[in-house]
């Protein structure tokens, strides 16, 4: 007999759908991942993208939730180069402008920077603080692996050992741990972060599972509505089980799991979403999901 540990009864799989039109359609406000639920990095994903504009046609309201570290203009024209059409959105929140808050509230002025500086661009020059020696700074604003083909979370444990020496605050500008670009998986900032993290170190995560996500997308949806949305009228759209339902546990939102993103592996056998993976995946103690699909569909 399975032992289960006390406060981690099972509760059930979610249950598989092929299409959610009659489920989603009873909330609406959606807060929705975009990397592996809209696009797979490289192409969109049509009917993903049909279920978002039937659901704003209807007159709900869809607000994207993204872990990107970079401004949400940026993230626009990224959903753009996928073809993700633009009425199937109303807002974006992105862990980019996230990031850039809390190091304004802050008042930084001397940062060390951690990330390609020709993708994150967008973030790096939007910066009101200035790049300096990791001797000099004030704290580390990352974003990503400086060389995501080649470097794993690891190599900066070195660097990681002095930032910590000097008791620098670690903003993470991506609390993904991995990314699925096409089907490969590559390291992001939260993955570093998590390292500085068990080591001791100070994080400020910005973006999803964290609060400052969902209470962010909850008071742009509220602006667009124009008037208070309760939280069992939101429903959580997304495909990763650590940041995707562990947020809409927190904030205590329905969830509904995308297994064809980055747990595909985990769930489907040819393209099949199996029902004795999902319920393997959802063992005791993981955030539950009110139903799991493939894919988005209506």
């Amino acid at each position: 007999m399975q032992h289960i540990p006390p406060g981690h009864a099972r509760a059930p799989a979610p249950i598989i759908r092929e299409r959610a039109g009659d489920l989603i359609a009873r909330y609406d406000v959606l807060f929705c991942d975009v990397w592996g639920v809209l696009h797979n990095g490289v192409v969109a994903y049509p009917e993903a993208c049909k279920a978002l504009k039937t659901f704003r046609a209807g007159g709900g309201t869809v607000i994207l939730v993204s872990n990107a570290p970079v401004p949400k203009h940026r993230v626009a024209d990224m959903l753009r180069i996928r073809k993700v059409p633009e009425d199937a959105w109303d807002d974006i929140v992105s862990s980019g402008d996230l990031a850039l808050a809390h190091i304004a509230a802050r008042g930084y002025e001397r940062l060390y920077c951690i990330g390609p500086l020709d993708r994150d661009a967008a973030l790096f020059t939007a910066l009101q603080a200035h790049s300096v020696p990791l001797s000099e700074a004030e704290a580390i604003i990352c974003t990503g692996l400086n060389e995501d083909r080649s470097e794993v979370p690891e190599d900066y444990r070195p660097l990681l050992e002095e930032a910590l020496a000097a008791n620098l605050p670690f903003v993470c500008a991506n609390p993904d741990f991995v990314v699925d670009v096409g089907g490969t998986l590559y390291y992001c900032a939260g993955a570093i972060a998590d390292v500085y993290a068990h080591m001791g170190g100070t994080i400020f995560w910005a973006g999803k599972p964290y609060l400052n996500a969902y209470e962010t997308a909850h008071t742009r949806a509220e602006a667009r509505r124009g008037g208070n949305v309760t939280k069992p009228k939101i429903l959580v759209i997304g495909d990763a089980i650590r940041t995707d339902l562990k947020g809409a546990q927190t904030y205590g939102c329905d969830a509904l799991f995308i297994a064809g993103g980055i747990h595909r592996h985990e769930t489907m056998d040819n393209g099949v979403l199996s029902a004795s993976k999902l319920e393997a995946l959802f063992a005791p103690g993981t955030p539950p999901a009110i139903a799991a699909m493939p894919e988005l569909a209506w």
